[in-house]
């Protein structure tokens, strides 16, 4: 039996962790895996979706390399599905066709006035400072006053971001653009608003410690913001990470500012209800919130203004319809049953053979990213289960999408020219005595790739 093709679309964790699982899996015949990426670069939201200031969680970085390293697993890189190539010409080289393209929007927030210039969905600043190629390098920071819209850690790193003095930022791998901006900020204050109280927040405690240890900013949190009903209790009581989250914040409220230039305000049991303005954002309404006593809170009819010049609002990613795939738009997912496609999201829907979901886009943006591993592997077990009875390809040899992607023009990179990009970046830093600044533009990714050796 020849060996079983299998595509992948999104090097991302989730879609490198499914190409691992299923080369190590039992089974009785052999596969043979291709990994499509829209960006000359794989690992998704570990290169684009971590702060820079984060190396230990980039750490991932090292442990994919090591798979890919293997070389049991083909990446074409710069290959945009919907654009490049369409699920029936995947479909007509491959048995199965696995989709990990993740969640990289920003979940909306319906609240009037949240359209206003200077108001900003969380992910585009985080594409921002992580030098996205497909974003402009342009963003202003000219707000002294900024909200900042939600209680995860999406939500931290943005205001972290935004509080910390660029300086301090000069050892990680931000390229000129970004550094030059944030040098020149005018954020003198920070206030991150969510809705639910202290015991409910979905912070990590490390981030939340490490927000209390950037050098020149005060963090400030409220007394009168902190309440806990029955329910809090019970989830400190017994959950460590809820205690120790709810233990930090305590004790910071008992901390007196110790004048730094930059401060960073927490502030818990506030619902945003309007973003401010006329033609740009002047303020942020808040609506004051209490418990309920079921881990849940309702509004009191007591209203706050707060007088910021931006906002952003950081409640979540949210995964974007793919070409020929069906689409969940309430739950922005592919619609699926084990990461096994479905027809449709309608009761009875019937799976769509050879094609499945894994990540994020399998099941939305919950967990941390080791969370992918049990979902690539619920998938795999599908792949593997359902060999015998796919479909046939009518072109199944492995040279078929190289002669297909060079017919069509593409410029495609592979797992050598992201290395020779990596060494590229890790000299440009050493030339500045860093560890590496980021290419920040796709002409220079596929330049770096495509050099002479």
């Amino acid at each position: 039996m020849r060996p079983m093709r299998v595509a992948i679309v999104g090097a991302g964790p989730a879609g490198i962790y499914a190409a691992d699982l299923l080369t190590k899996a039992e089974r009785d015949f052999e596969v043979s895996i291709d990994m499509f990426e829209r960006l000359p670069v794989p690992f998704g939201l570990v290169r684009y979706g971590v702060a820079p200031d984060h190396p230990r969680i980039k750490l991932i970085i090292n442990a994919l390399i090591k798979v890919l390293d293997r070389g049991d697993v083909r990446v074409f890189g710069n290959v945009e599905y919907g654009r490049d190539i369409d699920l029936a010409e995947l479909q007509s080289m491959y048995d199965a066709v696995i989709f990990s393209t993740g969640c990289v929007r920003d979940a909306d927030l319906d609240i009037p006035g949240i359209d206003l210039p200077g108001s900003h969905g969380g992910a585009e600043f985080v594409n921002w400072y992580d030098s996205h190629p497909d974003y402009s390098q342009e963003w202003s920071l000219d707000a002294g006053q900024v909200a900042v819209i939600g209680n995860g850690n999406v939500a931290l790193d943005v205001s972290r971001m935004l509080s910390k003095h660029a300086d301090d930022l000069l050892p990680t791998e931000i390229p000129d653009h970004v550094y030059k901006t944030l040098k020149n900020s005018s954020v003198t204050d920070v206030h991150v608003f969510g809705r639910r109280g202290p015991a409910q927040v979905k912070f990590t405690p490390l981030e939340l410690r490490e927000l209390g240890k950037v050098p020149d900013v005060d963090v400030i949190v409220y007394p009168e913001d902190f309440d806990f009903d029955d329910a809090s209790m019970r989830q400190i009581h017994s959950n460590n990470q809820t205690k120790q989250v709810t233990k930090t914040l305590t004790d910071w409220t008992l901390r007196e500012p110790s004048g730094a230039s930059r401060r960073l305000h927490l502030h818990f049991l506030h619902a945003p209800v309007e973003v401010l303005g006329e033609d740009k954002v002047e303020g942020l309404r808040t609506e004051r919130m209490e418990l309920d006593g079921n881990a849940g809170v309702k509004g009191t009819g007591e209203f706050h203004e707060w007088p910021v010049q931006a906002v952003y609002r950081a409640v979540g990613y949210f995964g974007s319809p793919l070409d020929a795939l069906p689409f969940d738009s309430k739950r922005g997912v592919i619609p699926n049953d084990g990461g096994v496609v479905l027809s449709s999201t309608e009761a009875g829907a019937e799976p769509v053979p050879g094609v499945y979901a894994t990540g994020w886009i399998k099941r939305g943006p919950v967990g941390l990213i080791g969370h992918t591993k049990g979902d690539a592997l619920e998938t795999i077990t599908h792949v593997i289960e359902d060999r015998p009875g796919l479909p046939e390809p009518e072109n199944p040899d492995p040279a078929a999408i190289v002669d297909f992607l060079e017919s069509r023009g593409i410029e495609a990179t592979d797992w050598s020219g992201y290395h020779a990009m990596d060494d590229q970046e890790r000299r440009n830093g050493e030339a500045r005595g860093r560890e590496r600044i980021k290419f920040a533009t796709r002409e220079e990714m596929l330049k770096a790739a495509h050099a002479p050796s």
